[in-house]
């Protein structure tokens, strides 16, 4: 995901990560950051537990360091992972078929979408809808699901036919859709004549994040999932939600959805499950989807090598019970008013044009020097290019800074940050974006 020849000699520096402490990381040169993006939305809690991941892993391997979930086959960390998960999962969620990460689950749940219709009689539903701007992996086949041209064009045509419909970014719009009723409403009607268009019977699956990473931390309109749900019923398909990114506790929930009233078929998780301490994913399926799949003599012909690893279920484990046990989904929902009071004073910034999120999950998205708050070419290279990243890692944070679609700037912290931290993040934030204010 970085420009060949833009590291190196002529180029920026590689930040090289030597060690991490709390919600903190240190470089190969000794300078400490504060990781505004726990990695890469995975390190739910920090770098300080790795003794109780360490000791897990431990007992873990001196009893059994491999064993495929393969043909006829398991092992009895993986199906004990697999009972805890469906206890949090959202009502219906029962069952899992584990991967190696986030990607997987999506190509997984897709798969098996297909497989669902065919054995219910509608080989026909092979399409899929998906938000605009909307990012589920970097295989050939979850790409199919994004619309960004930079990540799709140089490989040719999808190899899942995908219509996109409007995602759930009010900024910009028309003030009536400030309305949660009138803006549900509309993206409705909006998705629906989409199905239709297509042909409700060649729709397999709808796949959406509760809160939308790509585009900047966008989060639902009251009543949108559940209009997801009635439409998944009315025309047949699957409904999808992918948490990859706002699963484990993000959010403040163990699933984003859980805080929208997500009904969804389908869950994907991955980043959080092992709090980035090991590679894994998961595709959490609904009761209803696999009594269709599961039928005598049904086979479902999918599977990973590494799926439900004996090490990194041992992981997932020990992070659920960490979680539970230093209540780790409080820390955020005691913490995440003041946190969203913080973000939203950004707003008084001239180059802050909205601020948007929930839990420790925020992005601030720039406008500029042009008149429709688009930037030049000389600001877009100078500011967000230039400034904003370097001044950030000057002062000592790690965050995201977009310079793709929309250009933002966004925070993702460990979930185990206290008040100081969230307030120095804030501060630091403040500060960096007034000197790019300055500049326009």
């Amino acid at each position: 995901m970085t420009a060949n020849g833009s590291l190196g000699p002529e180029g920026e520096d590689l930040l090289v990560v030597r060690r991490g402490e709390g919600p903190y990381v240190d470089d190969a040169e000794g300078r400490r950051y504060i990781d505004g993006l726990s990695g890469l939305y995975c390190c739910q809690l920090g770098y300080s537990y790795g003794p109780e991941f360490a000791e897990a892993a431990e007992r873990q391997l001196r009893e059994l360091c491999y064993s495929p979930l393969w043909t006829g086959s398991a092992h009895p960390t993986a199906i004990e992972l697999a009972e805890r998960l469906s206890r949090i999962a959202p009502v219906d969620i029962e069952h899992t078929f584990f991967s190696s990460g986030g990607a997987e689950a999506v190509e997984t749940a897709w798969k098996i979408a297909r497989r669902y219709h065919a054995l219910r009689g509608e080989p026909g539903r092979t399409k899929a809808i998906a938000r605009r701007g909307a990012y589920h992996g970097l295989t050939i086949g979850t790409l199919s699901l994004t619309d960004d041209p930079g990540l799709t064009e140089p490989y040719g045509p999808p190899a899942i036919d995908t219509r996109f419909v409007s995602n759930t970014n009010r900024f910009g719009l028309a003030p009536e859709f400030a309305d949660d009723d009138v803006y549900t409403a509309w993206l409705l009607a909006e998705l629906e004549a989409a199905i239709l268009a297509e042909g409700p019977e060649t729709v397999a699956m709808l796949i959406a994040e509760p809160v939308q990473n790509r585009g900047g931390c966008i989060t639902p309109p009251e009543g949108y999932w559940q209009g997801l749900r009635a439409l998944a019923d009315r025309y047949g398909f699957l409904l999808a939600a992918d948490e990859v990114i706002t699963g484990f506790g993000r959010v403040g929930e163990w699933f984003g959805g859980d805080r929208y009233g997500a009904r969804p078929d389908i869950v994907t998780v991955a980043k959080g499950i092992t709090a980035g301490y090991a590679p894994m994913g998961a595709t959490l399926v609904s009761n209803r989807v696999v009594d269709v799949i599961n039928r005598p003599g049904v086979v479902l012909n999918h599977g990973y090598t590494f799926a439900g690893h004996p090490l990194s279920a041992a992981i997932a484990l020990r992070n659920l019970e960490i979680m539970e046990r230093d209540r780790i989904l409080d820390n955020v929902r005691g913490l995440e008013d003041h946190f969203a009071n913080r973000m939203a004073s950004l707003t008084d910034l001239p180059i802050i044009g909205d601020v948007r999120g929930t839990g420790f999950f925020y992005s601030c998205e720039l406008v500029g020097d042009l008149d429709d708050g688009g930037f030049s070419d000389l600001a877009r290279v100078g500011l967000i290019v230039d400034l904003i990243p370097r001044r950030l890692r000057e002062a000592g944070l790690l965050a995201r800074v977009y310079n793709r679609s929309a250009p933002l700037v966004q925070i993702a912290p460990p979930l185990i940050s206290d008040r100081f931290l969230l307030d120095r993040i804030a501060d630091i934030l403040a500060e960096t974006l007034a000197e790019a204010s300055a500049r326009i």
